[in-house]
């Protein structure tokens, strides 16, 4: 039987296979090619080497773009888990309505991000209103808290989930013979607790910042990086340059943003990985 399903494996991996090259492979090749060239169609391109990439180191608004993304990224990202965490403790206690509980918190989760974005677009400008303050459109404090809480509000539930599955699987003698031994919640907490979840943690940090880094609809919905892009994040801005600004070289220096984009959450995770992985306990 093994030997017939290491025979036949290739075949059943090979219509993936497929669908993955054509789907994102050869795109992303294509793609970093057309990052080194002037074009307006993929038919019609100047190779123009790096220039590009110099054009968008150069482009302001993607400097703007940049410095927003990671400071929403790391503010998002300890808040998403902190919550999250918090909630996972308590809904692991023995308490009633547990269930109902974990229910509430995810479904914010299941809603699409550019409905989600216009939600929260009316309930923020309302609130504005007010309060006699600018709207959206014209207050980018507003805009930068107002994309935290949306993202918050959509991803605790989620990293809830995964939190209540790691704190369930820590053992319950630990946490027995920790108590015998007389460590107070606290200590059992950081000593026992959070080295187990560590596995967890490593999952809900990963996605966390990656969808923080990735974030677009949400922010085309609820801004739209209004005013005057100070509330732009870098997928936003990539797609602006690409298609909203006038002149043949922007496209090719909206491809090489993609590219530096791509790498840049790239280094970025597998940074995450590394130090979170190394500090994972094995159970």
């Amino acid at each position: 039987m093994e030997k017939a399903l290491k025979r036949w494996f290739p075949l059943f991996v090979l219509p993936t296979l497929v669908a993955f090259i054509i789907g994102f492979i050869w795109p992303f090749i294509q793609g970093v090619y057309l990052s080194f060239c002037q074009f307006t169609t993929i038919d019609r391109t100047t190779f123009v080497g790096v220039q590009n990439y110099v054009n968008a180191f150069q482009d302001a608004e993607f400097g703007s773009a940049f410095r927003f993304t990671v400071s929403f990224a790391v503010v998002s990202t300890i808040l998403i888990n902190v919550l999250a965490f918090l909630l996972a403790l308590a809904l692991t206690q023995k308490m009633r309505g547990t269930n109902i509980f974990r229910t509430v918190f995810f479904m914010p989760n299941l809603i699409g991000g550019i409905v989600l974005g216009y939600i929260w677009q009316i309930l923020i400008n309302a609130v504005l209103s007010n309060l006699g303050q600018p709207l959206l459109a014209l207050n980018s404090k507003a805009g930068y808290w107002g994309i935290i809480i949306l993202m918050c509000w959509q991803q605790i539930g989620y990293m809830m989930i995964i939190y209540i599955s790691g704190l369930q699987n820590v053992p319950g003698d630990l946490i027995e013979a920790a108590s015998i031994d007389g460590a107070t919640p606290l200590q059992t907490l950081f000593k026992i607790k959070l080295p187990m979840v560590m596995p967890s943690i490593t999952i809900c940090l990963f996605l966390t910042i990656t969808n923080s880094f990735k974030l677009f609809d949400q922010n085309l919905a609820l801004t739209a990086g209004e005013p005057a892009h100070a509330t732009e994040m870098l997928a936003l801005n990539i797609y602006n340059t690409f298609y909203f600004r006038a002149g043949p070289q922007w496209k090719g220096i909206g491809q090489a943003k993609a590219v530096i984009f791509f790498v840049l959450v790239v280094a970025i995770a597998l940074i995450q990985l590394r130090a979170t992985r190394s500090k994972e306990v094995q159970q």
